[in-house]
Protein backbone atom coordinates (compact mmCIF):
# COMPACT_ATOMS: atom_id res chain seq x y z
CA UNK A 1 0.00 0.00 0.00
CA UNK A 2 1.82 2.84 -1.28
CA UNK A 3 0.78 6.45 -0.10
CA UNK A 4 0.75 10.15 -1.37
CA UNK A 5 2.93 12.35 0.39
CA UNK A 6 0.99 14.74 3.01
CA UNK A 7 0.52 15.15 6.23
CA UNK A 8 -1.64 15.80 9.32
CA UNK A 9 -2.96 16.44 12.68
CA UNK A 10 -3.88 13.94 15.57
CA UNK A 11 -6.26 15.20 17.49
CA UNK A 12 -9.06 13.14 19.21
CA UNK A 13 -12.64 14.63 19.23
CA UNK A 14 -12.80 14.60 23.07
CA UNK A 15 -9.76 17.16 22.73
CA UNK A 16 -12.38 19.65 20.68
CA UNK A 17 -13.69 22.92 22.33
CA UNK A 18 -17.16 23.37 22.72
CA UNK A 19 -19.56 24.25 25.60
CA UNK A 20 -20.83 21.42 26.71
CA UNK A 21 -17.51 19.98 28.43
CA UNK A 22 -16.06 17.84 25.91
CA UNK A 23 -15.23 17.79 22.36
CA UNK A 24 -17.91 16.03 20.35
CA UNK A 25 -18.99 15.34 16.48
CA UNK A 26 -20.74 18.89 16.62
CA UNK A 27 -20.07 22.18 15.32
CA UNK A 28 -16.12 22.39 16.22
CA UNK A 29 -15.61 19.04 14.68
CA UNK A 30 -16.10 21.10 10.88
CA UNK A 31 -14.72 23.94 12.20
CA UNK A 32 -11.57 21.90 13.25
CA UNK A 33 -11.67 20.12 9.74
CA UNK A 34 -12.04 23.84 8.16
CA UNK A 35 -8.59 24.49 10.30
CA UNK A 36 -6.95 21.17 8.54
CA UNK A 37 -8.23 21.97 4.81
CA UNK A 38 -7.27 25.47 5.41
CA UNK A 39 -3.68 24.84 6.43
CA UNK A 40 -3.30 22.00 3.87
CA UNK A 41 -3.48 18.92 6.04
CA UNK A 42 -4.99 16.08 4.38
CA UNK A 43 -5.49 13.64 7.40
CA UNK A 44 -7.26 13.80 10.70
CA UNK A 45 -6.03 11.12 12.88
CA UNK A 46 -8.45 10.14 15.65
CA UNK A 47 -7.68 7.59 18.95
CA UNK A 48 -10.30 4.53 19.04
CA UNK A 49 -13.93 5.81 18.69
CA UNK A 50 -15.26 3.40 21.33
CA UNK A 51 -17.62 3.83 24.52
CA UNK A 52 -14.83 4.01 27.04
CA UNK A 53 -14.55 2.44 30.27
CA UNK A 54 -11.54 1.65 32.93
CA UNK A 55 -9.67 4.91 33.07
CA UNK A 56 -11.84 6.43 30.95
CA UNK A 57 -9.03 5.32 28.20
CA UNK A 58 -10.38 4.91 24.37
CA UNK A 59 -7.81 1.56 24.60
CA UNK A 60 -10.33 -0.20 27.09
CA UNK A 61 -13.43 0.17 25.62
CA UNK A 62 -16.99 -1.62 26.33
CA UNK A 63 -17.04 -2.65 22.37
CA UNK A 64 -14.83 -3.07 19.52
CA UNK A 65 -17.19 -2.02 17.64
CA UNK A 66 -19.86 0.52 19.47
CA UNK A 67 -19.33 3.93 19.08
CA UNK A 68 -18.57 6.67 22.26
CA UNK A 69 -22.22 8.19 23.57
CA UNK A 70 -20.23 10.63 24.73
CA UNK A 71 -19.31 12.04 21.06
CA UNK A 72 -22.78 12.30 20.22
CA UNK A 73 -23.51 15.98 19.39
CA UNK A 74 -26.35 16.91 21.33
CA UNK A 75 -26.61 19.89 19.33
CA UNK A 76 -27.24 18.21 16.42
CA UNK A 77 -30.24 16.07 18.28
CA UNK A 78 -31.52 19.46 18.63
CA UNK A 79 -31.43 20.04 14.97
CA UNK A 80 -32.87 16.62 14.72
CA UNK A 81 -36.22 17.45 16.87
CA UNK A 82 -35.41 14.74 19.33
CA UNK A 83 -34.29 17.66 22.00
CA UNK A 84 -35.58 20.97 22.30
CA UNK A 85 -33.16 24.07 22.67
CA UNK A 86 -34.07 24.45 26.61
CA UNK A 87 -32.39 21.21 26.88
CA UNK A 88 -29.10 22.92 26.51
CA UNK A 89 -29.92 25.86 28.13
CA UNK A 90 -27.13 28.36 29.22
CA UNK A 91 -27.42 26.95 32.89
CA UNK A 92 -25.28 24.16 32.24
CA UNK A 93 -22.88 22.78 34.56
CA UNK A 94 -19.71 24.83 34.96
CA UNK A 95 -17.13 22.66 32.60
CA UNK A 96 -13.97 23.47 32.29
CA UNK A 97 -12.58 24.47 28.80
CA UNK A 98 -9.33 23.01 29.14
CA UNK A 99 -10.10 19.31 30.00
CA UNK A 100 -12.08 16.70 30.00
CA UNK A 101 -14.08 15.60 33.67
CA UNK A 102 -15.46 12.84 32.45
CA UNK A 103 -17.88 11.92 35.25
CA UNK A 104 -19.35 15.83 35.06
CA UNK A 105 -19.98 15.30 31.98
CA UNK A 106 -21.56 11.75 31.83
CA UNK A 107 -23.53 12.92 34.81
CA UNK A 108 -24.68 15.51 32.36
CA UNK A 109 -25.09 14.03 29.00
CA UNK A 110 -26.47 10.66 29.08
CA UNK A 111 -29.49 11.74 30.76
CA UNK A 112 -30.01 14.09 27.70
CA UNK A 113 -29.30 11.17 25.62
CA UNK A 114 -31.58 8.85 27.23
CA UNK A 115 -34.13 11.62 26.87
CA UNK A 116 -34.00 12.00 23.35
CA UNK A 117 -34.10 8.28 22.51
CA UNK A 118 -37.78 8.31 24.50
CA UNK A 119 -38.68 11.34 22.52
CA UNK A 120 -37.70 9.82 18.86
CA UNK A 121 -38.93 5.95 19.78
CA UNK A 122 -42.42 7.67 21.01
CA UNK A 123 -43.15 9.21 17.62
CA UNK A 124 -40.68 8.63 15.03
CA UNK A 125 -41.60 9.62 11.38
CA UNK A 126 -42.07 6.72 8.77
CA UNK A 127 -38.15 7.86 7.44
CA UNK A 128 -36.25 8.03 9.91
CA UNK A 129 -37.75 4.89 11.74
CA UNK A 130 -36.70 2.69 8.42
CA UNK A 131 -33.20 4.22 8.81
CA UNK A 132 -33.11 3.23 12.33
CA UNK A 133 -34.92 -0.24 12.05
CA UNK A 134 -32.09 -0.59 9.03
CA UNK A 135 -29.04 0.45 11.09
CA UNK A 136 -30.13 -2.11 13.78
CA UNK A 137 -30.84 -5.02 11.05
CA UNK A 138 -27.46 -4.08 9.53
CA UNK A 139 -25.15 -4.11 12.79
CA UNK A 140 -27.50 -6.98 14.74
CA UNK A 141 -24.09 -9.01 15.02
CA UNK A 142 -22.77 -6.67 17.56
CA UNK A 143 -25.34 -4.41 18.56
CA UNK A 144 -27.78 -6.65 19.75
CA UNK A 145 -25.32 -8.00 22.05
CA UNK A 146 -23.66 -4.26 23.38
CA UNK A 147 -27.20 -3.57 23.42
CA UNK A 148 -27.85 -6.01 25.96
CA UNK A 149 -24.55 -5.82 27.51
CA UNK A 150 -24.63 -2.05 28.18
CA UNK A 151 -28.35 -2.22 29.76
CA UNK A 152 -27.00 -5.18 31.96
CA UNK A 153 -24.62 -2.95 33.34
CA UNK A 154 -26.57 -0.05 34.30
CA UNK A 155 -29.33 -2.71 35.80
CA UNK A 156 -26.11 -3.80 37.86
CA UNK A 157 -25.39 -0.59 39.05
CA UNK A 158 -22.71 0.41 36.44
CA UNK A 159 -19.71 -0.72 37.79
CA UNK A 160 -19.65 -4.71 38.14
CA UNK A 161 -18.09 -6.42 35.78
CA UNK A 162 -19.97 -8.91 33.64
CA UNK A 163 -19.37 -12.00 35.20
CA UNK A 164 -19.58 -10.48 38.71
CA UNK A 165 -23.36 -10.67 37.36
CA UNK A 166 -25.93 -13.36 38.26
CA UNK A 167 -24.11 -16.68 36.87
CA UNK A 168 -27.17 -17.46 34.40
CA UNK A 169 -26.57 -14.23 32.64
CA UNK A 170 -22.80 -14.33 33.01
CA UNK A 171 -22.78 -17.64 31.53
CA UNK A 172 -25.54 -16.19 29.04
CA UNK A 173 -28.36 -19.15 29.46
CA UNK A 174 -30.87 -18.51 26.81
CA UNK A 175 -33.52 -18.44 29.03
CA UNK A 176 -31.67 -15.77 31.22
CA UNK A 177 -31.21 -13.80 27.99
CA UNK A 178 -34.71 -13.79 26.73
CA UNK A 179 -35.70 -12.88 30.40
CA UNK A 180 -33.85 -9.64 30.78
CA UNK A 181 -33.85 -8.72 26.78
CA UNK A 182 -37.87 -8.74 28.08
CA UNK A 183 -36.83 -6.61 31.15
CA UNK A 184 -34.74 -4.17 29.91
CA UNK A 185 -36.80 -3.31 26.48
CA UNK A 186 -36.66 0.21 26.26
CA UNK A 187 -32.94 0.35 27.70
CA UNK A 188 -31.80 -1.90 25.07
CA UNK A 189 -33.77 0.68 22.85
CA UNK A 190 -32.17 3.34 24.03
CA UNK A 191 -28.53 2.17 23.65
CA UNK A 192 -29.68 1.39 19.80
CA UNK A 193 -30.29 5.15 19.02
CA UNK A 194 -27.64 6.32 20.83
CA UNK A 195 -25.28 3.88 18.25
CA UNK A 196 -27.89 5.10 15.60
CA UNK A 197 -27.05 8.79 16.24
CA UNK A 198 -23.51 8.03 16.56
CA UNK A 199 -22.94 6.19 12.96
CA UNK A 200 -25.09 8.57 11.70
CA UNK A 201 -23.24 11.94 12.90
CA UNK A 202 -19.40 9.98 11.90
CA UNK A 203 -20.66 9.47 8.42
CA UNK A 204 -21.76 12.86 7.72
CA UNK A 205 -18.27 14.30 9.40
CA UNK A 206 -16.56 11.97 7.54
CA UNK A 207 -18.30 12.94 4.48
CA UNK A 208 -17.88 16.64 4.91
CA UNK A 209 -14.10 16.21 5.26
CA UNK A 210 -13.75 13.95 2.30
CA UNK A 211 -15.45 16.93 0.27
CA UNK A 212 -12.38 18.91 1.69
CA UNK A 213 -9.73 16.19 0.82
CA UNK A 214 -9.24 15.21 4.39
CA UNK A 215 -9.11 11.54 5.03
CA UNK A 216 -9.82 10.05 8.27
CA UNK A 217 -6.71 7.51 10.13
CA UNK A 218 -8.02 5.84 13.31
CA UNK A 219 -7.23 3.03 15.28
CA UNK A 220 -7.44 -0.87 15.62
CA UNK A 221 -6.07 -1.57 19.74
CA UNK A 222 -4.75 -5.04 18.87
CA UNK A 223 -6.96 -5.90 22.72
CA UNK A 224 -10.34 -5.44 23.79
CA UNK A 225 -11.33 -4.73 27.62
CA UNK A 226 -12.17 -7.95 29.50
CA UNK A 227 -15.12 -5.96 30.65
CA UNK A 228 -16.64 -5.65 27.22
CA UNK A 229 -19.29 -6.80 24.91
CA UNK A 230 -16.89 -8.68 23.17
CA UNK A 231 -15.48 -10.78 26.00
CA UNK A 232 -18.85 -11.23 27.37
CA UNK A 233 -20.54 -12.82 23.78
CA UNK A 234 -17.63 -14.48 22.93
CA UNK A 235 -15.77 -15.93 25.90
CA UNK A 236 -14.77 -18.70 23.55
CA UNK A 237 -12.23 -16.62 22.27
CA UNK A 238 -10.72 -15.41 24.84
CA UNK A 239 -8.21 -17.07 28.06
CA UNK A 240 -10.53 -16.70 30.58
CA UNK A 241 -10.29 -18.65 34.20
CA UNK A 242 -13.29 -20.70 35.06
CA UNK A 243 -14.88 -17.83 37.11
CA UNK A 244 -14.13 -15.67 33.60
CA UNK A 245 -11.30 -13.93 34.88
CA UNK A 246 -8.18 -13.33 32.45
CA UNK A 247 -5.93 -15.99 33.20
CA UNK A 248 -3.20 -14.18 31.62
CA UNK A 249 -3.06 -10.68 30.62
CA UNK A 250 -1.75 -8.02 28.09
CA UNK A 251 0.76 -6.11 28.74
CA UNK A 252 4.51 -5.00 27.48
CA UNK A 253 8.13 -5.48 29.40
CA UNK A 254 9.92 -2.82 30.98
CA UNK A 255 10.66 -0.06 28.31
CA UNK A 256 11.17 3.63 27.75
CA UNK A 257 8.25 4.52 29.67
CA UNK A 258 8.38 2.18 32.67
CA UNK A 259 11.17 0.29 34.31
CA UNK A 260 7.92 -2.25 35.51
CA UNK A 261 7.01 -2.52 32.24
CA UNK A 262 3.18 -1.95 31.12
CA UNK A 263 0.48 -4.11 32.53
CA UNK A 264 -2.68 -3.89 30.54
CA UNK A 265 -4.65 -6.15 32.04
CA UNK A 266 -6.60 -7.00 28.90
CA UNK A 267 -7.66 -10.64 28.29
CA UNK A 268 -5.40 -12.57 25.46
CA UNK A 269 -6.71 -14.57 22.63
CA UNK A 270 -7.46 -18.40 22.33
CA UNK A 271 -5.79 -17.99 18.81
CA UNK A 272 -6.64 -21.69 18.11
CA UNK A 273 -10.29 -21.37 18.24
CA UNK A 274 -10.45 -17.92 16.25
CA UNK A 275 -8.44 -19.86 13.61
CA UNK A 276 -11.21 -22.42 13.36
CA UNK A 277 -13.55 -19.17 12.11
CA UNK A 278 -11.37 -18.50 9.75
CA UNK A 279 -10.76 -15.12 11.71
CA UNK A 280 -14.06 -14.26 11.22
CA UNK A 281 -14.06 -12.01 14.59
CA UNK A 282 -11.03 -9.89 13.43
CA UNK A 283 -12.65 -9.91 10.34
CA UNK A 284 -15.58 -7.94 11.05
CA UNK A 285 -13.67 -5.50 13.15
CA UNK A 286 -11.45 -4.53 10.40
CA UNK A 287 -14.49 -3.90 8.18
CA UNK A 288 -16.29 -2.08 11.06
CA UNK A 289 -13.26 0.00 11.32
CA UNK A 290 -12.40 0.47 7.93
CA UNK A 291 -16.44 1.81 7.58
CA UNK A 292 -15.84 4.18 9.99
CA UNK A 293 -12.32 5.71 8.79
CA UNK A 294 -9.97 5.51 5.44
CA UNK A 295 -6.35 4.65 7.14
CA UNK A 296 -6.08 2.06 9.80
CA UNK A 297 -3.24 2.09 12.49
CA UNK A 298 -2.80 -1.14 13.30
CA UNK A 299 -1.99 -0.70 17.16
CA UNK A 300 0.71 -2.89 18.94
CA UNK A 301 1.90 -4.64 15.84
CA UNK A 302 4.46 -6.37 17.20
CA UNK A 303 1.46 -8.66 18.99
CA UNK A 304 0.29 -10.27 16.18
CA UNK A 305 3.92 -11.42 15.61
CA UNK A 306 4.20 -12.16 19.31
CA UNK A 307 2.92 -11.05 22.64
CA UNK A 308 4.09 -9.86 26.30
CA UNK A 309 1.72 -13.15 28.11
CA UNK A 310 1.53 -11.65 31.91
CA UNK A 311 0.28 -14.76 34.41
CA UNK A 312 -3.48 -13.22 35.57
CA UNK A 313 -2.83 -12.38 39.00
CA UNK A 314 0.57 -10.58 38.24
CA UNK A 315 0.47 -7.03 39.06
CA UNK A 316 3.34 -5.68 37.39
CA UNK A 317 4.17 -6.76 33.84
CA UNK A 318 7.72 -8.04 34.98
CA UNK A 319 7.21 -11.84 35.04
CA UNK A 320 5.97 -12.09 31.59
CA UNK A 321 7.07 -13.98 28.73
CA UNK A 322 6.79 -13.81 24.89
CA UNK A 323 4.44 -16.23 22.91
CA UNK A 324 4.41 -16.48 19.18
CA UNK A 325 1.10 -15.26 17.66
CA UNK A 326 -0.62 -16.53 14.47
CA UNK A 327 -0.24 -12.92 12.66
CA UNK A 328 0.29 -13.67 9.46
CA UNK A 329 -2.94 -16.16 9.08
CA UNK A 330 -5.23 -13.62 11.00
CA UNK A 331 -3.69 -10.97 8.59
CA UNK A 332 -3.55 -13.22 5.64
CA UNK A 333 -7.37 -14.08 6.08
CA UNK A 334 -8.66 -10.51 6.47
CA UNK A 335 -6.54 -9.40 2.98
CA UNK A 336 -8.56 -12.13 1.23
CA UNK A 337 -11.72 -11.01 2.25
CA UNK A 338 -11.49 -7.34 2.30
CA UNK A 339 -8.56 -7.02 0.07
CA UNK A 340 -5.72 -4.50 0.23
CA UNK A 341 -6.68 -1.99 3.08
CA UNK A 342 -4.82 1.36 3.91
CA UNK A 343 -2.68 0.28 7.05
CA UNK A 344 0.25 1.40 8.63
CA UNK A 345 1.72 -1.08 11.59
CA UNK A 346 2.65 0.85 14.89
CA UNK A 347 5.77 -0.68 14.86
CA UNK A 348 6.95 0.65 18.30
CA UNK A 349 8.63 -1.12 21.12
CA UNK A 350 10.88 -4.44 20.81
CA UNK A 351 10.80 -5.28 17.23
CA UNK A 352 12.87 -7.96 16.36
CA UNK A 353 13.29 -9.29 12.38
CA UNK A 354 10.45 -11.58 12.30
CA UNK A 355 8.24 -8.18 13.31
CA UNK A 356 9.73 -6.50 10.56
CA UNK A 357 8.96 -9.63 8.50
CA UNK A 358 5.65 -10.03 8.81
CA UNK A 359 5.08 -6.20 8.02
CA UNK A 360 6.76 -6.20 5.47
CA UNK A 361 4.80 -9.31 3.77
CA UNK A 362 2.05 -7.17 3.54
CA UNK A 363 3.59 -3.87 2.56
CA UNK A 364 2.42 -1.89 5.39
CA UNK A 365 4.64 1.30 6.16
CA UNK A 366 5.91 1.33 9.61
CA UNK A 367 5.88 4.39 12.03
CA UNK A 368 8.74 7.05 12.84
CA UNK A 369 8.68 9.05 15.81
CA UNK A 370 11.30 11.98 16.12
CA UNK A 371 11.57 12.07 19.96
CA UNK A 372 13.11 8.61 20.12
CA UNK A 373 15.43 9.69 17.67
CA UNK A 374 18.31 10.92 20.44
CA UNK A 375 18.12 8.78 23.36
CA UNK A 376 19.45 5.06 24.35
CA UNK A 377 16.00 3.87 22.58
CA UNK A 378 17.08 0.65 20.32
CA UNK A 379 15.20 2.44 17.82
CA UNK A 380 16.95 5.82 17.86
CA UNK A 381 18.95 5.09 14.53
CA UNK A 382 15.96 4.44 12.49
CA UNK A 383 14.01 7.15 14.28
CA UNK A 384 16.59 9.66 12.94
CA UNK A 385 15.62 11.76 9.48
CA UNK A 386 18.51 11.04 7.55
CA UNK A 387 17.56 7.06 7.88
CA UNK A 388 13.94 7.60 6.82
CA UNK A 389 12.22 5.64 3.92
CA UNK A 390 8.95 6.71 1.26
CA UNK A 391 7.13 4.24 2.87
CA UNK A 392 7.41 5.53 6.60
CA UNK A 393 5.22 7.54 8.85
CA UNK A 394 6.66 9.39 10.84
CA UNK A 395 5.34 11.93 14.35
CA UNK A 396 7.21 14.19 16.24
CA UNK A 397 5.06 12.72 19.03
CA UNK A 398 2.12 10.03 19.95
CA UNK A 399 -0.77 10.15 22.61
CA UNK A 400 1.77 8.17 24.29
CA UNK A 401 4.99 10.60 24.65
CA UNK A 402 5.17 14.19 26.55
CA UNK A 403 4.39 16.69 24.08
CA UNK A 404 7.31 18.40 22.10
CA UNK A 405 8.04 21.64 24.35
CA UNK A 406 7.23 18.44 27.61
CA UNK A 407 9.57 16.25 26.17
CA UNK A 408 12.25 19.48 25.75
CA UNK A 409 12.15 20.67 29.11
CA UNK A 410 11.45 17.47 31.29
CA UNK A 411 13.58 16.28 33.91
CA UNK A 412 12.68 12.65 32.99
CA UNK A 413 11.32 11.87 36.54
CA UNK A 414 8.07 10.08 36.46
CA UNK A 415 7.34 9.87 32.85
CA UNK A 416 9.80 7.62 31.15
CA UNK A 417 13.06 5.82 32.35
CA UNK A 418 15.14 7.96 31.19
CA UNK A 419 18.34 9.11 33.69
CA UNK A 420 19.69 12.62 34.05
CA UNK A 421 22.78 11.92 32.66
CA UNK A 422 20.73 10.58 29.78
CA UNK A 423 18.23 13.72 29.23
CA UNK A 424 21.61 16.07 28.83
CA UNK A 425 23.04 13.57 26.61
CA UNK A 426 19.56 13.37 24.29
CA UNK A 427 19.55 17.32 24.67
CA UNK A 428 23.04 17.75 23.32
CA UNK A 429 22.70 15.61 20.40
CA UNK A 430 19.21 16.88 19.48
CA UNK A 431 20.85 20.32 18.91
CA UNK A 432 23.56 19.07 16.91
CA UNK A 433 21.46 17.03 14.99
CA UNK A 434 18.90 19.39 14.44
CA UNK A 435 21.59 22.57 14.12
CA UNK A 436 19.04 24.49 16.17
CA UNK A 437 19.66 26.64 19.73
CA UNK A 438 16.51 25.19 21.06
CA UNK A 439 13.90 27.62 21.11
CA UNK A 440 10.65 26.80 19.99
CA UNK A 441 11.59 22.75 19.73
CA UNK A 442 7.92 22.13 18.46
CA UNK A 443 8.35 24.23 15.34
CA UNK A 444 12.00 22.42 15.11
CA UNK A 445 10.45 18.79 15.20
CA UNK A 446 7.43 19.81 12.87
CA UNK A 447 9.48 21.24 10.43
CA UNK A 448 12.24 18.52 10.46
CA UNK A 449 9.49 15.61 9.96
CA UNK A 450 7.68 17.61 7.13
CA UNK A 451 11.15 17.79 5.03
CA UNK A 452 11.87 14.46 5.76
CA UNK A 453 11.48 11.68 2.77
CA UNK A 454 8.63 9.84 4.65
CA UNK A 455 5.77 10.11 2.69
CA UNK A 456 3.34 11.03 5.76
CA UNK A 457 4.30 12.97 8.49
CA UNK A 458 1.58 13.79 11.51
CA UNK A 459 1.70 16.27 14.34
CA UNK A 460 -0.07 15.99 17.49
CA UNK A 461 -2.11 19.28 18.04
CA UNK A 462 -0.50 20.08 21.33
CA UNK A 463 3.00 20.24 19.07
CA UNK A 464 1.59 22.84 16.61
CA UNK A 465 0.32 24.58 19.81
CA UNK A 466 3.69 24.74 21.33
CA UNK A 467 2.19 23.18 24.64
CA UNK A 468 3.84 22.26 27.61
CA UNK A 469 3.37 18.67 29.64
CA UNK A 470 0.32 20.18 30.86
CA UNK A 471 -1.32 18.83 27.44
CA UNK A 472 -0.18 15.57 27.51
CA UNK A 473 -2.83 13.17 26.41
CA UNK A 474 -1.72 9.96 28.13
CA UNK A 475 1.10 9.29 30.79
CA UNK A 476 1.64 5.04 29.81
CA UNK A 477 1.68 2.94 33.35
CA UNK A 478 -0.87 5.47 34.85
CA UNK A 479 -4.11 4.27 35.23
CA UNK A 480 -6.04 7.94 35.90
CA UNK A 481 -5.79 11.76 34.92
CA UNK A 482 -5.13 10.84 31.22
CA UNK A 483 -6.82 11.65 28.27
CA UNK A 484 -9.06 14.71 29.57
CA UNK A 485 -6.89 17.09 27.51
CA UNK A 486 -8.95 20.06 25.65
CA UNK A 487 -7.58 22.83 23.41
CA UNK A 488 -9.57 26.26 23.10
CA UNK A 489 -10.94 27.69 19.99
CA UNK A 490 -9.04 30.76 20.62
CA UNK A 491 -5.96 28.80 20.45
CA UNK A 492 -5.86 28.30 16.55
CA UNK A 493 -4.75 31.91 15.75
CA UNK A 494 -4.22 32.71 12.43
CA UNK A 495 -0.76 33.33 12.83
CA UNK A 496 -0.31 29.48 13.52
CA UNK A 497 -2.23 28.51 10.41
CA UNK A 498 -0.34 30.33 8.45
CA UNK A 499 3.19 28.61 9.91
CA UNK A 500 1.82 25.38 9.31
CA UNK A 501 0.07 26.05 5.91
CA UNK A 502 3.53 27.47 4.43
CA UNK A 503 5.41 24.51 6.14
CA UNK A 504 3.00 22.37 4.59
CA UNK A 505 3.63 24.26 1.35
CA UNK A 506 7.32 24.14 1.14
CA UNK A 507 8.02 20.45 1.65
CA UNK A 508 4.94 19.44 -1.37
CA UNK A 509 2.81 17.83 1.28
CA UNK A 510 -0.20 19.84 -0.06
CA UNK A 511 -2.70 18.70 -2.54
CA UNK A 512 -2.12 21.08 -5.18
CA UNK A 513 1.64 19.62 -5.20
Amino acid sequence: MKFPRRSGILLHPTSLPGRLGIGDLGPEAYRFADFLAATGQRIWQVLPLGPTGYGDSPYQCFSAFAGNPLLVSLEKLVAEGDLLPDDLADDLPAFPDDRVDFGQVAQHRLPLLKQAARNFLASPSATRREDFQTFCRQNARWLDNFALFMALKEAHGGEAVWNKWEQEIAARRPEALARWEAVLSQPINTQKYVQHQFFKQWSELKAYCHNRGIQLMGDIPIFVAHDSADVWAHPELFRLDADGNPSVQAGVPPDYFSATGQLWGNPLYRWEALAETGYAWWIERFRSTLSLVDIVRLDHFRGFEAYWEVPGKEKTAVKGRWVKAPGGEMLAAVQKTLGDSPIVAETLGVITPEVEALRDRFGFPAMGVLQFAFGTDPQAPEFRPHNYTRHFVVYTGTHDNDTTIGWWSSSGVGGSTRTAENIRKERDFALQYLGTDGREMNWVFIRTIMASVADTAIVPLQDVLGLDSKARMNLPGTSSGNWRWRFRADQLTPQIAQRLRQLTAIYERTAEQ
